[in-house]
């Protein structure tokens, strides 16, 4: 093919064979370009789109996955934790030699201690970039950070504050993220409360039988009710209990409503599986008929300054016998909260009860990410 210096600097008239090699020429160009942007367009589910690219699955909200991705999940959950926990199987240390980076931005428990656990189980090696260590967005770029950090580890874990940051990282990410907490959604902690249903709603046995009856048998059908704050909690619970059958009503109050965008999602997914879905500020209300009660935090991290102002406007929304009682929950009711707990939100009486499942919800967190890691670094997908 003739050069474009050859073209520009040609003395040949211009002939129909000349129009068409510069034609050529500009097309190749333009197609090139292209390229290279399409580069840099991503998905929250998949890294990159460029063809000359392998797509790079992440985790950053159950919103993006199918009714049977997550099950799947919820499966692989269920049995690591009966060969790790109850038939002492080893993992085969499919990790070895990789590494997972857990970028946190906020303080952790619960989900620091359940990845390192996990990743140590399947052979690996976690370690953990608070953020005295690393300032997300700070001292340098979310994109300078993650192209870097990702050119150096396996897969990476982040706990921030905006959900933008943790989709910008997911979009300049040469690697699996996984998205351990945003402001917008936490999906880890939801497929820890499905884990936690599932077992709490098998007939009782002596021993582990969580793995010999399907979450699709124990979940659908079920009425979760939500009281408090509309939350990152509720917003995952929006975009994935519907999906599976699941019955959803929350309470909030007035001027702590969940984002619209989500609720969106929520009706759309309970349009298709016959959920049913409630939005109300009547604690009472939505806990009438409720299976399960489910509450969290009214305040958040970074929202301390909002204390005062928080506990007027969420009078009436701790959980109590006789909230239950009053608005007609079902006489077995389970109660939920994904920890740290305050007494402003539910009374000791509650939190301490037969009713409460919030320890074995608590180490479920670690077999669920374990199963989310699973499938990003050892199976690279969720099907």
């Amino acid at each position: 093919m003739i050069s474009k210096s050859q073209i520009l600097f040609s003395v040949v008239p211009r002939s129909s064979a000349f129009i068409i090699n510069k034609i050529r020429i500009n097309l190749a160009a333009k197609t090139s370009f292209s390229s290279l942007q399409c580069s840099h367009h991503y998905s929250t589910n998949s890294a990159v789109t460029s063809s000359s690219q392998p797509k790079i699955p992440h985790f950053i909200t159950l919103a993006d996955f199918s009714s049977t991705q997550i099950y799947n999940l919820l499966v692989s959950s269920i049995n690591h934790k009966n060969n790790a926990k109850y038939l002492n199987k080893s993992s085969g240390a499919p990790l070895a030699g990789k590494s997972l980076a857990l970028m946190f931005s906020k303080r952790s428990t619960r989900t620091r201690v359940a990845t390192e656990t996990a990743v140590a189980y399947l052979g690996g090696h976690p370690f953990f970039l608070g953020s005295q260590d690393i300032q997300l967005g700070v001292n340098e770029s979310l994109l300078d950070t993650s192209k870097v950090l990702s050119s150096m580890v396996d897969g990476i874990m982040a706990r921030v504050g905006s959900h933008d940051e943790i989709e910008t990282l997911a979009k300049y990410s040469s690697v699996p993220i996984i998205n351990a907490l945003s402001d917008k959604y936490h999906p880890t902690q939801i497929l820890a409360d499905l884990m936690t249903l599932h077992e709490v709603y098998l007939p009782q046995s002596a021993s582990y039988n969580a793995h010999l009856t399907h979450p699709k048998e124990t979940l659908p059908g079920l009425k979760i009710a939500w009281v408090g704050d509309g939350n990152n909690i509720l917003h995952s619970m929006l975009v994935t209990f519907p999906k599976l059958g699941i019955h959803l009503s929350a309470a909030t109050p007035k001027g702590y409503q969940p984002n619209t965008e989500v609720v969106a999602i929520a009706k759309r997914d309970a349009a298709k599986t016959g959920a049913k879905l409630s939005l109300t500020s009547d604690p009472k209300e939505a806990v009438h008929e409720a299976d399960v009660i489910v509450t969290d935090t009214w305040m958040s991290m970074g929202q301390e300054s909002e204390k005062e102002k928080r506990l007027l406007d969420f009078a009436g929304y701790q959980v109590t016998s006789e909230l239950a009682k009053e608005g007609g929950a079902k006489s077995d009711w389970k109660f939920l909260h994904c920890l740290p707990r305050k007494q402003h939100e539910v009374t000791d009486e509650v939190f301490y009860s037969p009713r409460s499942v919030v320890f074995q919800e608590a180490e479920n967190r670690k077999w669920t990410i374990l199963a989310v890691i699973d499938a990003l670094l050892v199976k690279k997908g969720f099907e």
